[in-house]
């Protein structure tokens, strides 16, 4: 296990660290070890570029019809293959194409669904497409359960383990849910850049007064938003008393999650997770054959094949840290191009925001998206552009 120089999550309690701990460099939680640089060449002409995928909340049903439609050669396969492998009634495709909102949002059919979604697209442009995945990316990470789908690309899991494991999590997940006599969630807040940290520090003020509060920090999304995870009504005291004490007025979002993600209620999930991933070969671990992934509990790149067991599975229950590790990868790795894949834009615009860019609209990067076989055409042109462009002197 890593050696941390504190937790988000103490902070969320009332820990002694200050949150401004949590809102600098990656070097809030430990120097970033030379062994773990990504791995580039510097024979490489285009820009360095980042591969990811959202998290749950972007379902949709009917998200896999229309590339079944375009691509049924080699969405088909895919297909009996995810129903195979899980082998549920009704099945995850059925779900996914023809089931009810309330179905495909319940937490043990969305992050399956999404997660095989985003691979199923990735296929689609390998296998139609030739995008040569490992010659094209230097990095991938994915947003929370999109930590699943960065790790199948990057060549660590293998897609059918990995949708094993996502669907028990999810059931776990559900389950921690259920047994609770409150209704739990999440709640996104949006500030202004410059009051994010001072809400937080209220936040966390409160919470460590009053520590009978179901409500935990659970993702840093960008420099403008955070989420808060735990009992629903508990949330809301915590927002009226900041309203009311301590002058900050964010604006307050409920997010389509049927659980409290990213809390300590999700522990269960932890446990299920080590002991799924302590199967020999459940991991591959071996670079240059496998890309570099970043961590959503460290905002790092994965160390090891014990580093993925052990951050993968406490991702269920600790912080999402995405603006840090966007940050990471925009200033300390100069990744210039990121492309984004599976269903919905949230994850895009998160990360446009957060780098400055929308499309192509630097030499050589940019923010470009794959959700619909619609976007193609422009995706395509997009890559090609960024994929022709060099680099600046220095930044491999």
């Amino acid at each position: 296990m890593r050696a941390t120089s504190g937790r988000l999550e103490d902070v969320a309690r009332g820990g002694a660290r200050s949150w401004k701990t949590y809102t600098t460099r990656t070097d809030r939680l430990h120097p970033h070890p030379s062994s773990i640089r990504l791995y580039t060449s510097t024979s490489r002409t285009r820009p360095k570029t980042a591969l990811f995928f959202p998290g749950q909340g972007v379902q949709r049903v009917g998200m896999i019809d229309p590339w079944l439609e375009s691509f049924p050669k080699t969405v088909k396969p895919l297909l009996e293959e995810i129903d195979h492998t899980l082998n549920i009634s009704p099945s995850l495709t059925h779900l996914i194409s023809q089931g009810t909102n309330a179905e495909l949002t319940a937490t043990q059919n969305a992050q399956p669904a999404i997660m095989a979604t985003s691979i199923l697209i990735l296929r689609v442009l390998e296998k139609e497409f030739g995008f040569d995945t490992k010659n094209t990316v230097d990095v991938t990470l994915g947003h929370s359960l999109g930590e699943f789908a960065a790790l199948v690309a990057a060549g660590n899991l293998q897609f059918a383990s990995a949708l094993k494991m996502v669907r028990r999590r999810g059931e776990t997940m559900a389950k921690c849910s259920a047994s609770s006599n409150s209704e739990m969630g999440m709640i996104a807040l949006v500030c202004e850049p410059l009051q994010r940290d001072e809400t937080l520090q209220a936040i966390t003020r409160h919470l460590s007064q009053n520590k009978h509060l179901q409500c935990v920090i659970a993702n840093v999304n960008s420099k403008t938003q955070f989420v808060l995870s735990g009992d629903i009504s508990h949330v809301g005291k915590v927002l009226d008393h900041i309203r009311h004490f301590d002058s900050h007025d964010p604006r307050a979002v409920r997010l389509k999650a049927d659980s409290p993600f990213h809390s300590p209620l999700m522990l269960p999930a932890v446990d299920l997770m080590k002991k799924l991933l302590s199967d020999p070969g459940s991991i591959t671990f071996s670079p240059p054959s496998t890309l570099p992934c970043i961590s959503n509990v460290t905002a790092l790149p994965f160390s090891s094949a014990e580093d993925i067991k052990d951050l993968l599975a406490r991702s269920a229950a600790e912080p999402v840290l995405w603006h840090q590790s966007i940050q990471y990868l925009h200033q300390e790795e100069k990744v210039k191009r990121w492309i984004g894949i599976g269903p919905g834009k949230v994850g895009r615009n998160l990360v446009g925001k957060e780098v400055g860019m929308k499309g192509v609209d630097v030499k050589g990067g940019g923010v470009l998206a794959l959700t619909d076989p619609k976007d193609l055409d422009e995706f395509l042109r997009a890559l090609e552009i960024t994929g022709n462009a060099g680099e600046e002197e220095g930044d491999v």
